[in-house]
This record gives structure tokens, sequence and C-alpha cells, in this order.
């Protein structure tokens, strides 16, 4: 056992010796920082094969596959994006501990990737020398029907969730995002919605506890962690206060039996019509009804799609619509029964195929700029006219604009009870999307241009004192941190409060108290009251 022991030890150490050899010698300015960052963590991981199989420095073999694996924003995979020095990925709780520990001990800055899904990219690229927490391979789901409740690692996806929860159970759901590849670690930490939104609300209103690893390396649940720092991670970005290791969420209840449908209209004058009087209905109609908007290019030609869910049958949806929203024009011909985890690969955009293809993990192939606003009152048909003619414009190509309509549950929560404070008198968000191929570059300035012409034409139009935005959707053009005379706070005040109102405060002190020194930052991450700091 001791010669076993022996030859272990001497193992570690030549791994180690080699991953430091690895290290770019491109951040000789931190080279000390670094090498000691990474000899603390091979002391800690204490097993050369564990060593190996979760650090990946840039001289390895796989560092750019594991780098790309869940970059779900191709904008950011250029040759000219900043790479991390290293990537670490963990295969238990521990490993997150240590990474923490070391990184806080040297000094290193850390990014923690879920899905790979952050719109700007923050959650894997910064412009200071940093080290990836990739969570991927924390991803266990862990049902239990009896009490309706799951506990999910942060490394799954929305996708596999619904998929474990589908094969288990046809009338057991979670009211989260519809796109199967986001990863629940930023999509519960940010909010959170889908097609479930005006019945039940969003993800983050139905956690019902959490593990997470704080800034001193400790293991925490919602006991451990207090009311206020429980509060702060669902809706506020847990990215901010911790890394979190898993959720545990409340179930819902849904038919046995649910309803899709989809209504297109081509012609100008009809669709502003039907959205016109979407407006006034889509809020405020049964909340077992979920109605979109979405405009988009087809074919060369401006088309407007009205997708929808309704927890019950044909016959009661159109009773519902005929005589609530018969505007819409909705027929037999447009309706589908399923079931609610089929429904899930319908909004999906999946195909006719097994619901297995949710557990399934891709990549974008579009690199793509978004911005969001909240609607809280009617926009008048010039201003819906307006950005029809902006999707005939050449760099509209694959551009989208979805209005998805709140109400319902989301209007019976206060703004005050998780972050997320976009509730009552909310009647709808819109989110602007530009799509395109080949990622960076001169080329993608057209397209985000694009995004930022229509959004500025609709300033008048939404939200206001202030304009408001979502978290999940987040928009650098917002503001970011630059240093100087202003402090940190008073930097992330100016888009904070777009992103979270009133709640900014909040969640500012629940900084101050668990994260003082801001171990947890990125370009846009809540301040505590007392860094000054360039971030």
């Amino acid at each position: 056992m001791k010669l076993q022991t022996f030859f272990s030890t001497i193992l570690l150490f030549f791994t180690t010796i080699f991953l430091l050899l690895s290290l770019p010698h491109s951040v000789s300015a931190n080279q000390s920082n670094h090498t000691g960052f990474l000899q603390c963590l091979s002391l800690r991981l204490n097993d050369s094969n564990i060593v190996s199989k979760v650090i990946y420095t840039p001289n390895d073999s796989s560092f750019s596959s594991v780098l790309s694996l869940t970059i779900q924003n191709p904008r950011f995979s250029s040759p000219g994006t900043p790479k991390p020095v290293l990537i670490l990925t963990p295969v238990q709780p521990s490993h997150v501990q240590s990474a923490v520990k070391c990184a806080r001990r040297f000094g290193i800055h850390i990014r923690t990737r879920s899905g790979g899904h952050d719109y700007e990219g923050l959650s894997y690229a910064t412009h200071k020398p940093f080290v990836i927490l990739d969570l991927t391979n924390l991803r266990s789901i862990t049902i239990d029907v009896d009490n309706r409740s799951v506990w999910v690692q942060t490394g799954a996806t929305i996708g596999e969730l619904y998929y474990e929860l589908g094969k288990m159970n046809k009338t057991l759901a979670f009211p989260a995002g519809v796109c199967p590849t986001v990863g629940v670690g930023g999509h519960f930490s940010g909010g959170g919605y889908g097609t479930l939104l005006r019945k039940h609300g969003l993800a983050a209103d139905h956690v019902i506890d959490a593990r997470v690893v704080d800034a001193r390396g400790r293991v925490l649940e919602r006991r451990e962690m207090g009311e206020e720092f429980f509060w702060a991670i669902r809706g506020g970005g847990g990215s901010s206060f911790c890394v979190v290791l898993s959720w545990k969420i409340g179930l819902v209840d849904v038919p046995s039996t649910v309803t899709v449908f989809n209504v297109t209209e081509f012609e100008e004058q009809s669709a502003l019509k039907i959205i016109h009087r979407w407006q006034f209905v889509s809020d405020r109609v049964s909340d077992d009804l979920f109605v979109r908007v979405m405009l988009q290019r087809y074919k060369n030609m401006v088309r407007a799609s009205f997708p929808g869910l309704y927890l019950g049958s044909v016959k009661s949806l159109l009773e519902l619509v005929n005589r609530e929203f018969p505007e819409l024009g909705l027929e037999e011909k447009d309706c589908k029964e399923m079931s609610w985890i089929e429904s899930v690969v319908w909004f999906a955009e999946l195909g006719d195929v097994p619901i297995d293809v949710l557990g399934k993990r891709t990549r974008a192939s579009l690199a793509f700029k978004a911005k969001s606003d909240f609607v809280q009152e009617p926009i008048p048909e010039t201003a819906i006219s307006n950005m029809w003619r902006r999707l005939q414009e050449p760099e509209a190509e694959h551009a989208q604009l979805i209005f998805t309509p709140f109400g319902g549950r989301m209007s019976e929560i206060g703004e005050y009870e998780t972050p997320f404070p976009h509730r009552e008198g909310n009647m709808y968000e819109i989110q602007y999307l530009n799509y395109w191929r080949g990622g960076g570059g001169e080329e993608k300035e057209k397209y985000m241009r694009w995004v930022e012409r229509v959004y500025d034409e609709m300033s008048e139009f939404v939200a206001r004192s202030p304009r408001g935005a979502y978290i999940n959707l987040r928009d650098l053009d917002l503001g970011i941190y630059v240093g100087g005379k202003r402090s940190k706070y008073e930097e992330g005040k100016s888009w904070g409060v777009k992103y979270f109102k009133n709640n900014f405060e909040r969640l500012v002190r629940v900084k101050t108290s668990v994260d003082p020194f801001d171990f947890f930052c990125d370009e846009q991450s809540i301040p505590p009251f007392s860094s000054v700091e360039v971030m």
C-alpha cells in the first residue's frame, strides 16, 4: 500500500509538472499566480488520473474542442476572442470547492459555464487572464415524483431535465424555456421563462432549494446560506454570488392532453390587425393559453407567426379563441393535440421525432446579437409596420422579433419576491434578434447595427424610467465596468436598475454580505458597495 501511494505521488508530481509546462507563456506577468493556482489545484485533487481528465491547458490536443463544446454564440469563437489559460471540468462538487479556494488564494479570475448560452459570451470569454470552470460533467437529475420535486445539477440542460421528466410522468412539468440546449445553471439564476409562464411563472419561482459553493469555498444549502442569499440567486444571476452546484425545483401539474397550434400571415395589413388585437388579449385571456408573436423573413418575405400552447383540448381551445380572439382566425387544421412533453419538442422546432431528442446537445451555427424590452401599453400599428419594413432590409435575412405575453401568474407574483421585477403592468416582452454566418469580424457590424436601429426606434413605445431589460438576454450595450473615477457600484447601477429595477439595491446588499471582495465578477455582475477597483 505504501509503495502504491509512493508511485501515485510521483505520478501526480510529474503530471503537475507537465501541466505547468503547458501553461501559455503569453501571460508571463501572471505566470507565478497561474503556476501557484495549478499546483494548489493538483494537490487538492490529489489524483493524477483525475488531474489529467479534468484540467486542460492550451497545449492539450483536446483544449480547443473542450472550449468550443458549449459556445452557443459563434460571435465569440473567432480567433481574436480571448481564450482561457486553463479549463477545469469538475466531475464532483469537491473539485469546484478546490478551484474556488485555490483561485481566491492566488488571485485567479474564474468564469463559470453551464450551457454556454450567455448572450454576450461572459461565461467563457473576457479580456483579462482567466480560467473557465466548465460544469458540463455535473449534470445528474434525481426526480422524486411522490414529493413532486427534482434535484438537478447545474451542468444539465433544460432539455435533459424535460426528457427525464417526460420519461417518468406525462402530467408533471416544469416551467422553463423553449431552447433545450440551455443550461439550467444560468437559466434558473436569471429567472427563466417559457410556454408555461402565464400559468406558472418563471423557473426561478419554483426553485425550493439550492446547493452552492460560496466565495470562501464552502458548500451551502438554503438553510446555511440564509434567505437573502437564496433570494438573490433566483433571478439575480447566480454567477455574481457563487457557483451553483445544483437546484431543487418543484414540479407543476399539466393535463394529459395539451394543444399546440400555429397561425401564419404574410400579408402586412392582415398581420397588423391580428397583432393589434393580440396586444389587448394575450396577457388577459385565460392563463391556460399562451400565444406568441414572431416576425421574421421566410423565402424572402416577411412572415408573422402566432405559435401557441393551450392546456386542454382542441375543442375547448377553439371555443376560447373564437370567443376572446376571433381575429386570429384559428381553425382546427392549425391545431394538434399531444402530451406536454411532446409540445416541448414541437416548440423547439425539432420536428416529428421522439422526445429523446431533447437530451441531445448541439451547438449553434449562427452568430447573433439580441436586445430586449418590456411593453406596458399597446404599441401603435405604425410602430409594428415599421418593424415589418425593417425586416425587409438585406441585413435582416435571419432576423427575428419575438413578442412573449405576460399576465396570468406573472402578474400575481410581486416584483420583490424574486430579483426578476418585470411582473404586473407588463403586457409582454420583445426580443430583438439578428443572426448571421461567420461569427465575428467586420461583417458582423451591419447585423448588430440593424438590431440597434430597431431597438432605438422602439424607445418611445416601451417601458421607461428605467427602460427594462432581461438579464438572461444579456446586452453589453447597456454598459460594462470600465473603472475610472466612479465606483463600481455607481457604474453597475446604470444597467443594474434596467435588469432589476428597485431590486438592484437589495442585490448589492446581498453581494456585499456574501462576496465583499468581489471574487465572483464579470463585465455586468452585481457589485458590492465597497468595491471601487477596476474589474
